[in-house]
Formats: structure tokens, sequence, C-alpha cells
């Protein structure tokens, strides 16, 4: 994988990679360095019980969030797939639109796609059972990581700090060998630290992403009412909501301002993934002229230009983009929704770019400039999405602990 890939991968506020490089690699480090850091203005030991709560708790979830909802939808597709369905085949479908929809889509491609067309009709004349094993796999991939998360590892964590707690009575020790055993010296850096159709089809189409916030909602609600008491409760909410803030709404603004602000600076379009603007066949076109586009933005124009043109630049790369998915054979798939104004956003963002690179002197040295920027904008995004989860966050969250308590000390390990 190029830098450029890793780079497009972390840009895309709408998959799990930036999370998961915000998350893992800069956020929780950080958390569990702060935490220990104002734990320890309290006494050593609420520090090392703060910090191990903390790296369990992280991790823990991190691990639970990330790949909970991947790892259930796999398990659950298996299980539709035993029941005689294509777990891949869009159930939004089923709400009938103009130009797509299950009965479409069955008329449109009988010949050119029969084996797919049965498919579709299998699904048409079982509906009510697929909505229901799709709300089945909805529910399970949301509830199952906030049950494990909100609800089962508080609980879990909160439990060993407390037999900790009644050994370290008991013995009269500072800390136990599980505490030393997790010490968090190389972060401190110092030595001693019911379901309907229609409520199953508007969520048909939500992304892995998507239903990380919701689960996110649901991970506050968990924390919250497993709280050890009422100060705790109130710092998990201010945190976790600051938490889904941060994670889920903001990168997309600060993106969207460093790409309105390049556009004023430098006066090239950047609302491209960085990998389109390297494509040589792409930059080639574009210097040759010979890069076709759909009449317009609208529908009718969208799937006529893609079902005639499958093998065009603009076909391609939207392939490329995940706007539109094609059989082997060319052939779009029937068993595929297409977010029409995803794919007339891309269309005209596409134009945009091919008009300013044609006005250049010099269309590769766009090019590149504009790849240049948008990698910088990408990278500058993560740096100050990160910095405000992983320490600004933080931080406050301390200071809104002290007014509400008067300590520094995590509320949950006061003392009774």
């Amino acid at each position: 994988m190029t830098l450029t890939n890793i780079i497009s991968a972390i840009g895309n506020t709408r998959s799990v990679y930036p999370l998961l490089l915000r998350d893992c690699g800069i956020e929780v480090p950080s958390k569990i360095y702060i935490t220990r850091k104002e734990n320890l203005k309290e006494s050593k030991t609420k520090a090392n019980d703060a910090t191990r709560e903390k790296f369990i708790d992280e991790y823990v979830t991190s691990a639970v969030w990330l790949g909970g909802i991947p790892l259930v939808e796999k398990t659950y597709d298996k299980f539709i797939k035993n029941k005689g369905f294509n777990p891949s085949l869009s159930i939004k479908l089923f709400k009938e639109e103009k130009l797509q929809g299950i009965d479409y889509n069955i008329n449109k491609f009988r010949d050119l796609a029969p084996e797919i067309v049965k498919e579709l009709e299998k699904a048409k004349a079982n509906r009510s059972l697929l909505e229901k094993l799709n709300a089945g796999k909805f529910t399970a991939a949301i509830s199952i990581p906030v049950l494990l998360m909100g609800f089962v590892l508080p609980k879990l964590n909160f439990a060993l700090t407390r037999k900790i707690k009644e050994n370290r009575k008991a013995n009269n020790q500072t800390q136990t060998n599980f505490n030393k055993n997790i010490s968090m010296t190389s972060f401190a850096g110092e030595k001693n630290i019911s379901f309907t159709g229609n409520w199953v089809t508007s969520v048909a189409n939500l992304k892995t992403v998507d239903k990380m916030a919701i689960t996110d909602g649901g991970l506050t609600v968990g924390r919250v009412s497993t709280s050890r008491n009422k100060d705790e409760a109130y710092v998990n909410a201010f945190r976790m909501i600051g938490s889904m803030f941060l994670n889920f709404v903001a990168p997309k603004y600060i993106q969207k301002a460093l790409d309105s602000t390049a556009n004023k600076l430098f006066n090239i379009n950047v609302n491209l993934d960085p990998l389109i603007m390297e494509n040589e066949e792409f930059i080639s076109a574009i210097k040759e002229n010979k890069v076709t586009l759909p009449k317009s933005s609208k529908a009718e124009d969208l799937f006529e230009f893609i079902d005639n043109n499958p093998n065009s630049l603009f076909s391609k790369i939207a392939q490329q983009q995940k706007k539109v998915s094609f059989l082997k054979n060319g052939i779009r798939d029937p068993r595929k929704y297409v977010d029409i104004e995803a794919l007339a956003e891309f269309r005209d963002e596409f134009e945009k770019f091919i008009k300013s690179a044609s006005k250049s002197k010099n269309i590769d040295k766009f090019a590149k400039k504009a790849k240049f920027v948008k990698c910088a904008n990408i990278i500058s995004n993560v740096l100050i999405s990160s910095t405000l989860l992983a320490v600004v966050l933080p931080k406050i969250q301390y200071s809104f602990n002290k007014l509400v308590t008067g300590s520094y000390s995590d509320p949950g390990l006061a003392d009774k």
C-alpha cells in the first residue's frame, strides 16, 4: 500500500480508518497518560487504580468498538446465507423509486443478469422474512457491542478495583502485582506512574461508521447508568458526549473548512480523493480532453451514463470510490442500491476538478499540487481532531471533574 493509499483511507470521514488511527494510535495512549498525571495530584495509589482502569477500559472498548460491528455482521451474514438469501442485497431496494427498486431492477435486468434477477425475485417473495433478518442483524450489531462496552466491561473493571482495594487494605500493600504489570512508566516518562419495513429500509444503507456512532450513543447510556456514584455519572456523560462530537461531527467540518480554504488560497479544487488526483489515466484523459461525464447530475442522466458506459473512466473511478457497483461482465449490480445524491456530488466534483486542471498551464503540476494540498489537509485534520480528542477533551474533563467534585482524582475511586 502506497503512502497516498494510506492518506486516502484516513481521509475518508465515512470510514473506520481515521477512527482507528485516532483511537488506538493517538487518543488512548494520551488519555492514559493524562489520567495518571491528573490522579497523581491526589495520590500515587489513586493514580495506579485510575491508570489500570483507564488502560483496561480504553483498549478493550476500542477492540469491541472497532471490531465488534463487523464481526457480528459477518457472523449474521452467514446465518442469512444459510436461509438462502444473499446478504449483500440491499433491502433499501424494497422502497421503490422512479429509477431503481426491487420491481424496477427485476424488469430492467431480467435479460442482462438473469441469475441475479432470480435472487431479487426470491427476495421480493420473502420480503417480510428478509426484512426481519436484516432488522435482527442491525439490532445484534448495535446491541451486543453496547452491552459488552457499556454494561459488562465497566462492571468487571469496577469489580477488579474493589478486589484490589480489599487486598490492599488486608495486606497493607501500596500496589498489587497486577498494577505493577501494567505500570504506565512508558507513557508518563517517570519512574512511579417490533420491526417494520420502513424502519428497516431507513437503516439499510448505514455504513459501519454510522453504526459505530449509534453504538457510541448506547455506550454513553451504559457508562452513565453503571457509574459508581452521581459525580462519576456527570463526568462520564460530559466525556462521552464530547467524544462523540469530536469523533463523528467535528472531523467532517474541519475537512470542509481546510478544503474550502485551500480552494480560496490556491485556486484549486481539492474535494476529490488524492488517489484520483494521482491516477495517470485520469490526468492523461484531461490533457487529451477525452473525459466523458454524465450530461448532468440528474438521476436519469447518471443512470443512463453508468449503465451504458461501464468502462468509462468516470464509471470505473466511481466504482473504486464505492459510489456504484458493477458485475464482472460490466453490468451494474441490480442488488445494490445507488445513492444518487452521493453519485451526483461526485460527478460535480469530478467536473470541477477537470475544468480547473484544464485551465492550468501545466496539468501534471496542477494535479501534483492538488494532491499534495489534499494530503496535507487530511493529515492536518487528523492532527487537529486527534489533539482535540487526546489532549484538549481530557484536560477539560478533569477541569470539569475538579469543578464538580473538588478533586482531580476520578470520582469513581472516591473512598466511601
